[in-house]
């Protein structure tokens, strides 16, 4: 035994952040999955898609954080529901545009307007001020990386 204080896992900062992205991730999850039967990265991968428009599975990475590999998975099982397409880059064959279908803006467009209601619910017991410092500090951690 060492003469350090004891560990508090449930203080540490990165289990915080976790554990409360996990829970909103969660509690999110019935709307994209139960109403369209989208996994966690379909439904980020069509939320950057319905966002910024048209762009490569990379430009989908770099802005998301998500492994290439997740990213492509998504990307097939959002094509075969019809909610995207692919087309081949000209200038180099080996990359590939993404876009939403009309199917798929549709569906942004209902999944967005239920999370910006779901944002609303999660931000309720705060106070304006509180929402304000909270959002500013999750910002300024999460480009800690970049």
């Amino acid at each position: 035994m060492t003469d350090q204080p004891d560990f508090d896992l449930r203080a540490f900062l990165p289990y915080l952040l976790n554990q409360a992205a996990e829970e909103a991730s969660l509690d999110f999850q019935h709307h994209y999955k139960g109403r369209y039967g989208m996994l966690r990265t379909e439904w980020r991968v069509l939320f950057h898609l319905g966002r910024y428009g048209a762009m490569t599975a990379n430009e989908i990475g770099a802005r998301a954080k998500m492994h290439k590999t997740k990213i492509s998975r998504a990307v097939a099982a959002l094509e075969k529901k019809r909610f995207l397409t692919r087309e081949r880059v000209e200038t180099d064959r080996r990359r590939e545009m993404l876009a939403l279908t009309p199917a798929g803006s549709r569906a942004y467009a209902d999944l967005s307007a239920r999370a910006r209601d779901y944002d609303a619910r999660l931000m309720a017991p705060f106070s304006a001020e509180e929402q304000a410092v909270l959002k500013r500090a999750l910002a300024r951690i999460g480009k800690l990386g970049d």
